[in-house]
């Protein structure tokens, strides 16, 4: 006993390592390049790394720091200090650990392989260059671009470090991704949220004429509502307070809207009660900044997530008729709500709907200021992508417009491919007569099927060896173990199906179901088959790659 306490006083296990091994590191560097280069090693225990200027904090996160050799490299942007003396500190770092001794720097962002030619990088399917992503955040359209903001970890394929990531693209298919916009703060991390184009300037941000484009966020240190902008779409400045305080432990993902009857901003955002009641508050503001609570709107409650984070709000029309609209209110699960928003109360007409059938597509949002007036909407997917020494990690779906129709069983939200698509095609395979595997050389690819079952038949559709199962006596879509109802049209079953390196997307019943499927496919095997019924059509249509 006498000899083991000696040992733990001296700092020494069984091993013979020694604690004191692992301690604090800093450095002072002049900071020379655009980027800190940061050696990551997967499944590696994380440290903390801060950068110190003047005396103030200007950068931490956690990272699976390399200590020898490195998986891959992550890039922090040091551009702003460029000839300035940084204060670099790492807790726990081993001494004889050669990170850092001397800091890296580089002009260039670059990694081992072919970035975007990936083997599982989706094709038309945005994903970050490098790092872990999340919800899409800020979806607006801004200057004459789209710009995608979402939830990123620039320095490991997990969960971790919510920044800002920032894409722009001009058609909804190839992005540009720019970089962190929004980086944690003395207030949080940078979780979900939303932007807003303010064209009457009604927060006095705008310069020159130039309307800035406002973004909301959560800060997960405060739970406060923050809020950053920019009159260029390209640098963001963030004020040191919150413009909604805490009130609750979650509340979250600010959601806000332009309600032109009102003449006020509408900004709508996740609570839980006391109860574990899930709520949807709704605050007003003239200007942005000052914000009043108007109402709430009651959801699930516990493990009931009917109204549960990332919210959203949005006025359609029936049936594309602008004289009849009706507002939907939905959150992350795709449950949603239809009813009547005066700008101050949502009352609820029907609620609990879903047209969303499939796996792990999440936190969805749609565009605000879309420039031809649709309703785009882009969901996080959450597909498997940090396996075999990929850098990156999950997906955005394909854009889709959202349309208000009515069925038998009332008003229903459809969904569409947005038309942009169509431009990835590239060549056109009509195996409408074919029931036997036909082998083509496509890889991602589009297909449109129209087919009759026999009654009590199976329907097989085989895509890089990957099959959709119609079973016409259940009358049931199945694919990899998701099972969704999907009754004829007409007697007819008819698909729209996009397959990418990372799974299907699915879209039948006139829109009325959408079904992801989450699953890596062989891109290998070629072969495009089709048993069971009776064929009217099956068009395949080769894709581009957004990324050439």
């Amino acid at each position: 006993m006498i000899k083991l306490i000696c040992q733990l006083v001296l700092g020494i296990v069984t091993s013979g390592t020694l604690f004191a091994q692992d301690e604090s590191f800093n450095t002072l560097f002049i900071a020379e390049k655009k980027w800190m280069v940061l050696p990551v090693k997967n499944g590696a225990p994380k440290k903390r790394v801060d950068i110190w200027l003047d005396g103030q904090l200007v950068r931490y996160i956690d990272i699976e720091l390399a200590e020898d050799s490195a998986d891959w490299y992550s890039y922090l942007d040091i551009s702003q200090w460029r000839g300035r003396e940084l204060d670099l500190r790492v807790n726990k770092m081993s001494r004889s650990a050669k990170t850092f001794k001397p800091v890296q720097q580089s002009d260039e962002d670059v990694n081992a392989g072919e970035l975007y030619k990936e083997k599982y990088r989706g094709q038309f399917h945005f994903s970050p260059k490098r790092g872990w992503m999340n919800d899409p955040n800020g979806l607006v359209y801004y200057n004459g671009e789209y710009h995608l903001f979402f939830q990123h970890n620039p320095y490991g394929t997990e969960w971790g470090n919510m920044h800002w990531g920032h894409a722009v693209s001009k058609d909804l298919l190839h992005w540009k991704e720019l970089g962190e916009a929004l980086y944690p703060k003395q207030y949080g991390t940078i979780f979900s949220g939303s932007a807003v184009v303010d064209s009457n300037n009604t927060s006095g941000l705008g310069q020159n004429g130039q309307a800035p484009l406002v973004l909301f966020f959560t800060c997960d240190r405060s739970w406060t509502q923050g809020m950053a902008w920019s009159t260029d779409g390209r640098t963001f400045e963030q004020p040191d307070k919150t413009v909604v305080p805490r009130f609750t432990m979650g509340n979250r993902d600010p959601k806000v809207i332009w309600h032109a009857p009102s003449q006020k901003w509408v900004m709508v955002f996740w609570a839980e009660t006391e109860d574990r009641r899930h709520t949807i508050r709704f605050y007003t503001s003239p200007n942005l900044k000052d914000w009043t609570y108007a109402s709430s709107v009651d959801g699930g409650t516990g493990d009931d997530r009917f109204l549960f984070e990332c919210p959203e709000l949005y006025e359609l029309p029936v049936e594309g008729d602008p004289n009849q609209k009706k507002w939907i209110l939905t959150a992350a699960d795709g449950q949603y709500t239809i009813g009547q928003f005066d700008g101050v109360k949502f009352t609820k007409e029907a609620e609990r709907l879903k047209s969303v059938h499939g796996r792990d597509y999440y936190a969805a949002q749609t565009i605000n200021n879309e420039p031809k007036g649709r309703r785009i909407e882009i969901g996080w997917w959450r597909t498997k992508t940090n396996i075999e020494g990929m850098t990156f990690n999950q997906s955005q779906s394909i854009p889709m417009e959202l349309k208000l129709v009515k069925t038998k069983d009332g008003l229903r939200l459809a969904r569409f491919p947005v038309k942009e698509l169509e431009s990835l095609r590239t060549k056109t395979h009509d195996l409408s007569t074919s029931y036997t595997p036909v082998e083509l050389p496509v890889n991602e690819c589009e297909l449109r099927l129209s087919i009759s079952p026999r009654k009590s038949a199976k329907i097989e559709i085989s895509i890089h060896g990957k099959s959709i199962i119609y079973d016409a006596d259940k009358q049931e879509l199945s694919c990899d173990g998701v099972k969704a109802n999907v009754p004829l049209v007409k007697g007819k079953l008819n698909l729209v199906i996009f397959a990418d390196r990372i799974g299907f997307e699915i879209f039948t019943a006139d829109g009325l179901l959408f079904m992801p499927v989450n699953v890596n496919l062989d891109m290998n095997n070629k072969k495009v088959s089709i048993a069971g019924g009776k064929l009217h059509q099956l068009l395949v249509y080769e894709l581009a790659s957004i990324w050439n």
